[in-house]
């Protein structure tokens, strides 16, 4: 008799542990650690992952339940997953099963239902063929009425030749295309269509004499320029038979792609690619830190990594910030690597994730490019896994499991003894000062491709604007840089962080500012359909036509959104054509590809945006950034605030002149005294690291400590603050003397959503005892939590908000 240990499906303490099962005597050969199954637990039926098989159990066998289904075949996740799984248990305190659904896409995760698929019927052994009677796919319980064919069906599985599909119930459905062939050999095609009558009919059989295979219906109507009324007749004939065949919903058509060649490199690319290539070589795990100004040629770098990863039969992961997944970074490895690379992100279907993700599983593919997600990809073999921009906070997860990509990408690195890249103009603090001491070995590259110089940088004080009576958005200095690029015809890209037409609505007489209910932030006007809106809940409302205190009509709009910047500029050059890139304008599936793609076409003088624009473009005819204000940033309440500024200003300037024609940044801001802004002026950022490492030293943050955060939020306000004090009290008892904890306070936005949120900090420089006792305060709460209660602990946050 076999047993084996289940992870179960329900996201709670007490159920956060292997359950035994009994593995029914047909299923003993089948079961493999990795593969889902459903259970009976309690009086309900539920999924669940095993994470290990075994002969002997420690309580009563006949008190145990027996395996219920088997939902797959092979296992969905493999050994190493599954001991990362229990490492990101431990490391972020979640759930198992929470750290083990993360891993798996969607369509994997709820009950499809699952089909058998012949995938070529010629090498298929006999009595597995049997069990098809003819039929391309059948359905999944027909093998379990004859489970003695179990063991010859996983056999062909790992031969390839039968395949498990899931029918992905939603818009996703696996997709399919007629495909029509000749049915008559070759010689009796020409005999036959010399008798037919019908024109049309004898120009299809002469098109299958030329193409003797079976051609897409749609591309054979395309060529012979017809209707499908000749080619169903021809099937009524048994001419020609139709056949549905399934074609991956591939969002990227393989075929449109240039391919590129591996282009010279500068001396400064050998350098920093040798140290990779010999860690590849050597097959040794290192942590590289590629520091590079804004196009120094990064990419060219990663990509000619890669190939030496490929050419040794290995695989590659490569991440990229969900915002710069652009069309032009999907290009250039599209360009290099045609269909060996799978591309995964949040924009596409529920069914386009699932068709990448099975071709990774399947070994159709050597490289993944994708966000934060992608770094979980099932592959068995890999050589090299790249962070590209490690510094963007995209790539920590906001929810359970609070994972960060760059320590998964390090621990699956160490795993398959490979190096691991981390690429960015402006590293984090963090990653700098590991660099500086030795962890991680820094490369460094400090010119940019073809020799161009750096942007010219000018900073505009928005006060003395004010003093000298410019009331508008745009600086004196800015409007005529604009006017002068529109006579030349050459591109700009304006920067604003804000979406929205203005950032809040506020009576002149009273000061009152209209407020959501629901949450303790003020609502942002958008233009376009004259309602005010919480970019935290969603919550919307139409404008006031009067103050709701005291019923002035003098109810005015503060602060600036990109909707206003538009309007602005249509009123000051009519003749200039703007596309706007923000939440609001690219929500639409493929709308971002599209408004970038008429941009580089030279459709539009000036792209407009929010921070989705500052990253990763590249177009030769852009000689003009503008930042509207620099200081969006710089006032949160959070520690990373100056670092993020710097950051972001050196990432937008880094988008003007990258070819032939030389490049202008304005900046504009009320605070041009402030390091931040000033050094990404010069993009100094070796100074800029001095500095703020200086204040974080003083103020005592990372990196100089660690830092963890602890949130609580209920509907009871009283009860909140209650909870994090009892916390916070806890904390003192069981940490060291040197380890502050600072607290209780309310968050920078204590309501959302109607729930109050309170907060304590943790900073500390080694705490040992830190997770057993976070761990036991959630143990302690457990109860509470199926209720009303929530406690968030997250170490390291990237959001203080």
């Amino acid at each position: 008799m076999k047993f084996a240990s289940v992870i179960v499906d329900v996201p709670a303490r007490q159920t956060d542990r292997p359950f035994d099962y009994i593995i029914p005597q047909r299923w003993e050969d089948l079961v493999q650690t990795g593969m889902r199954v459903v259970v009976p637990f309690g009086p309900r039926k539920l999924q669940g992952f095993v994470i290990g098989i075994k002969d002997t159990v420690d309580v009563d066998v006949n008190k145990l339940k027996t395996l219920h289904e088997l939902l797959d075949v092979t296992p969905v996740l493999n050994e190493e997953l599954l001991q990362l799984g229990s490492w990101l248990t431990e490391e972020t305190l979640c759930f198992k099963i929470s750290a083990f659904q993360v891993m798996l896409p969607t369509a994997i995760k709820a009950t499809y239902k699952k089909q058998l698929r012949l995938h070529r019927p010629e090498d298929v052994a006999a009595n597995v063929k049997l069990l098809f009677q003819g039929k391309e796919s059948i359905d999944w319980n027909v093998l379990d009425e004859q489970p003695q064919l179990y063991r010859a069906v996983q056999t062909e599985i790992a031969k390839g030749t039968v395949e498990v599909v899931y029918e992905v119930k939603d818009k996703a459905q696996k997709k399919k295309q007629k495909m029509i062939q000749p049915v008559l050999p070759y010689e009796e095609l020409e005999e036959t269509a010399f008798h037919l009558k019908s024109k049309k009919q004898q120009d299809v059989l002469y098109y299958f004499m030329e193409h003797y295979r079976s051609v897409p219906l749609k591309i054979v109507l395309e060529e012979l320029q017809m209707t499908d009324a000749p080619i169903k007749s021809l099937v009524k004939k048994g001419l020609l038979a139709e056949k549905y065949v399934e074609v991956y919903r591939n969002p990227y058509d393989d075929d449109a792609f240039e391919r590129t060649k591996p282009l010279p490199l500068t001396e400064e690319q050998q350098q920093v690619i040798t140290p990779i290539l010999t860690s590849i070589t050597k097959e040794k795990h290192e942590t590289f830190l590629l520091y590079g100004v804004t196009g120094s040629g990064k990419t060219e770098v990663y990509l000619q990594s890669i190939e030496e990863v490929l050419r040794k039969g290995k695989e590659a992961i490569v991440l990229v910030p969900e915002i710069s997944l652009t069309p032009q970074m999907v290009d250039r490895f599209k360009g290099r690597f045609g269909s060996q690379v799978a591309v995964l992100h949040s924009a596409l279907s529920v069914g386009e994730k699932y068709d990448e993700w099975r071709k990774i599983l399947r070994k159709e593919v050597k490289v993944v490019v994708g966000a934060r997600s992608a770094i979980f990809a099932p592959f068995e073999n890999l050589g090299i896994i790249i962070i590209d921009e490690e510094h963007e906070s995209s790539y920590k997860q906001e929810d359970n499991p609070r994972y960060h990509a760059r320590t998964v990408a390090i621990r699956r690195g160490e795993y398959h003894n490979c190096p691991v890249v981390l690429g960015s103009a402006t590293p984090t603090l963090e990653s700098f000062a590991r660099a500086k001491k030795g962890v991680y070995e820094l490369l460094t590259m400090t010119k940019r491709m073809n020799e161009r110089d750096l942007p010219s940088v000018e900073i505009i004080d928005m006060r003395e604007e004010l003093r000298a009576g410019n009331r508008s958005m745009f600086s004196q200095l800015l409007h005529e840089k604009m006017a002068d690029r529109l006579e030349k015809k050459e591109q700009m890209v304006l920067f604003l962080n804000r979406r929205g037409h203005s950032t809040f609505v506020m009576c002149r007489d009273c000061g009152y500012v209209v407020q959501c209910p629901h949450c303790d932030i003020s609502l942002t006007y958008h233009r376009m359909n004259n309602r005010l809106k919480c970019h935290y809940c969603s919550y919307e409302e139409n404008l006031p036509n009067a103050c709701p205190a005291c019923n002035s009509s003098y109810i005015r709009f503060f602060g600036t959104g990109t909707q206003k910047v538009e309007e602005e500029i249509t009123k000051l050059f009519p003749e200039a054509r703007v596309i706007r890139m923000d939440v609001d304008t690219t929500s639409r599936k493929g709308m971002h590809e599209k408004l970038l793609k008429s941009f580089g076409a030279g459709e539009a003088d000036i792209l407009l945006g929010t921070q989705m624009i500052a990253k990763g473009l590249d177009f030769p005819n852009i000689t003009l950034v503008g930042v509207l204000t620099a200081d969006t940033m710089l006032h949160l309440p959070d520690f990373r605030a100056s670092e993020k500024t710097y950051q972001l200003l050196t990432q937008v300037s880094g988008r003007a002149g990258r070819h032939e024609l030389p490049g202008e940044v304005v900046i504009q801001t009320y605070t041009p005294e402030h390091y931040s802004v000033e050094l990404a002026k010069q993009q100094q950022y070796d100074t800029f690291f001095e500095r703020e490492m200086y204040m974080r030293k003083i103020r005592q943050y990372p990196p100089y400590y660690y830092v963890a955060l602890v949130t609580v939020s209920h509907p009871e306000i009283l009860k909140a603050v209650q909870v994090t004090e009892k916390i916070v009290g806890f904390l003192r008892q069981h940490c060291a003397q040197q380890t502050m904890i600072l607290g209780p306070v309310a968050s920078a936005i204590p309501r959302i959503k109607d729930r109050y949120r309170y907060q304590c900090m943790i900073k500390y420089k080694r705490e040992p005892n830190l997770k057993y006792v976070l761990k036991m305060v959630n143990e302690h709460y457990q109860a509470e939590m199926q209720k009303d209660l929530q406690i968030s602990i997250d170490f390291n946050p990237t959001m203080l908000m």
